[in-house]
């Protein structure tokens, strides 16, 4: 097991058009900058359909590298971002970061 370098990695997946807002919060709240892909979710056949035409539910995952002492800050901002109080909107999750460099250095 490597010893603990002092980063988390803050993933939050959400529904299409609020990876910005997100990333707004977490700056304010101390994040130095983050990563936001485009991504798809998937579902159960039966809840992907309206009207008998398939909808793809169309996400965003943004990625937070934080120092550990300032993670929680930063996650506590994002979860009291108005527009993330719909049911199912998305997730929130935190993964240890073991390892860490800085390429080109």
């Amino acid at each position: 097991m490597e010893a603990d370098n002092g980063h988390e990695l803050i993933t939050v997946i959400v529904n299409r058009g609020y990876a910005e807002d997100i990333m707004d919060r977490a700056r304010k709240a101390g994040a130095k900058g983050g990563t936001i892909l485009h991504a798809r979710g998937t579902g159960k056949p039966e809840d992907e359909k309206f009207f008998g035409v398939a909808i793809v539910p169309e996400k965003e995952e943004v990625l937070i590298l934080a120092d550990t002492d300032n993670s929680a800050a930063i996650q506590e901002a994002i979860l009291a971002l108005p527009c993330l109080t719909t049911p199912g909107i998305g997730i929130m999750y935190t993964t240890r970061v073991s390892r860490f460099a800085q390429l080109g250095r």
